[in-house]
């Protein structure tokens, strides 16, 4: 999302490239490129003002003054004001409640419906809740059966009433419904509704009043930019929200929502979103999201995704294998499968510092794996097991199998095996060092 800007915060540190000491003058050109930059992202001028005028003056301290980096020092002077800006910590989000009651508000076409199957399945899986989806827009064609399909996925429960056209009682009758089948968390999706509508307007304040929840979540579009903001505002003055959740954020924006709706709302952003798939929530962090945005990685978030997917006695018995020569077309399957269930690969790849950067411009698909999966699940048990018994004649039936030629069936072969031979060299290491062998040079798809 934060690629254009940030190659033009690149482009405006490099004023101090070289430089022995911050000054007025090269202080003053990077700044103004700064701001540029900032404006182009859809900030608003006085956000972007007031934004570099905060560095600047903390740049022209005597401390950086008598730095010999000054490069470095502008870059962590501008993360640091950069997650200021986006909320500086972590905001909470209060699952207090029997149930707990999550209204979720918004415009048309925000993403409404589909974060609203996100947060349900976030709750679910790592906050051990037991979550009702409440479909409580009654004009949207098909909303309702959207979220019922979006439930489905998921496995969590969606109250309706096809025949009630009042949100309102909707919402009523749905807590009645949560306590009765003991769920402890209701998330209520509403319409989407413009903030001059004063009659939408006024439906959504009734059902915030009846339900009196403990988080009201307004969706943003961060494709609309300032636009968002605006009507952020606008919400705001009438709900009163808890805080912000940003969607599309892999879509082609500038940045100027994310970085700016804090600011204006005094409101806390608390989750982002990415894509369709039901897994594609974070939390917001504004310190990690200033990291990505400066080409800084996000090594924190990438090890605790890992951490969710990977256990650590199958890493053990993994470790085991690999000490004993064993490792097999088996565990390298298992393995993909796990690196998948992480995310998207180049946003994955996009939190190694240095690497997002580079690979900007490189698409890499969710696919990328299928090459490798179809002749794997084109062998046997036996040869997935033991990979020596795969002769040519086999090596035909995989290729014939997985839709490969042969030649590409062998050079996957030639590649495992320089893989195994490099683990043969992990015996020689301290038990504990081999774990991670999957940061290694990946065989091609």
């Amino acid at each position: 999302m934060f690629n254009n800007l940030s190659d033009k915060l690149e482009s405006a540190f490099k004023n101090l490239k070289g430089e022995a000491r911050i000054t007025d003058l090269n202080i003053a050109t990077t700044v103004k490129e700064i701001r540029r930059a900032l404006l182009d992202a859809d900030v608003n001028y006085k956000i972007a003002k007031e934004f570099t005028d905060k560095v600047k003056d903390k740049a022209l301290g005597e401390k950086v003054i008598n730095s010999i980096n000054p490069g470095q020092l502008m870059v962590k002077i501008v993360k640091d004001e950069l997650a200021e800006l986006m909320g500086g910590t972590e905001a909470t989000f209060s699952l207090a409640g029997n149930p707990t009651v999550i209204l979720i508000a918004g415009l048309q076409g925000s993403g409404k419906t589909t974060f609203s199957g996100k947060l349900a399945l976030y709750l679910k899986s790592k906050k051990n809740k037991s979550p009702l989806l409440v479909a409580a827009d009654v004009y949207r064609p098909a909303a309702i059966d959207q979220l019922h399909v979006l439930g489905s996925q998921i496995g969590v429960d969606v109250y309706s009433d096809r025949e009630s056209k009042d949100p309102v009682a909707i919402a009523e009758a749905a807590i009645k419904e949560a306590r009765a089948k003991n769920k402890n968390v209701v998330i209520i999706d509403t319409a989407g509704r413009l903030a001059v509508d004063e009659v939408m307007m006024t439906e959504v304040k009734n059902i915030k009043e009846t339900v009196n929840p403990q988080e009201i979540l307004f969706v943003v579009d961060s494709m609309t930019g300032q636009d968002a903001v605006n009507t952020a505002k606008a919400f705001n003055d009438r709900l009163d929200f808890t805080g912000v959740v940003l969607t599309k954020l892999d879509g082609d924006t500038r940045g100027g929502a994310a970085l700016t709706i804090k600011y204006t709302v005094d409101k806390p952003i608390k989750f982002a979103s990415s894509g369709e798939k039901m897994d594609t929530l974070d939390v917001f962090y504004p310190e990690r999201m200033a990291q990505r945005i400066l080409g800084m990685g996000d090594i924190t978030s990438l090890v605790e995704k890992a951490q969710e997917q990977f256990n650590e006695e199958e890493a053990k018995k993994l470790e085991k294998k690999i000490r004993q020569n064993k490792f097999d077309f088996q565990d390298f399957y298992d393995q993909l499968q796990q690196i998948k269930k992480m995310g998207n690969l180049k946003d994955l790849m996009a939190m190694i510092p240095g690497v997002g950067k580079a690979m900007k411009d490189i698409d890499i698909s969710d696919d990328a794996f299928k090459g490798v999966e179809a002749m794997i699940s084109s062998m046997t048990p036996q040869e997935r097991a033991d990979p020596d018994l795969i002769n040519q004649s086999r090596k035909l039936r995989i290729a014939k199998g997985s839709g490969k030629d042969l030649n590409e069936v062998n050079a996957f072969m030639k590649q495992f095996e320089q893989m195994r031979q490099m683990m043969k060299q992990m015996n020689k290491m301290p038990m504990g060092m081999g774990r991670g062998m999957m940061g290694g040079k990946m065989p091609k798809m």
